[in-house]
């Protein structure tokens, strides 16, 4: 029974993962998925770690970011905006729709709890082009 119940959250988390874009060195795990008060939207959580020198890659969500860095160093690049410097404790809000990436600029995995509040049956990200 324990070893069914771990092979499903391992397809879950598998999945959910599928779900977002991947580039190289980058990681982004759901850890949790929900119904939100607001009519057609969700809240999803997903921790994400982007190696040193990697970068997220310019894309889009349908909805807001909210993140927090829990370790490491980057950069948040928003079409129109300067580059912002970040650093573990800081946080940052993607507007929905915002054209972004995001890079390690240190030598440590960069490490970031986000939370997507985003439109649901829309895919999570949208690479930019």
């Amino acid at each position: 029974m324990k070893s069914i119940l771990q092979a499903s959250i391992l397809g879950a988390v598998l999945v959910a993962t599928a779900a977002l874009p991947q580039g190289s060195g980058i990681q982004r795990t759901v850890v949790e998925r929900a119904d939100v008060s607001v009519p057609g939207r969700e809240a999803v959580i997903a921790h994400v770690e982007i190696a040193p020198g990697a970068r997220a890659g310019r894309h889009t969500h349908p909805g807001e970011e909210i993140s927090y860095v829990e370790e490491g160093t980057g950069e948040l690049l928003i079409d129109g905006k300067p580059a912002r410097a970040l650093k573990a404790g800081d946080g940052f809000v993607v507007p929905a729709g915002a054209i972004h990436d995001a890079r390690n600029t240190g030598s440590q995995p960069l490490k970031v709890v986000a939370i997507y509040l985003v439109e649901k049956g829309k895919p999570m990200a949208t690479p930019a082009k």
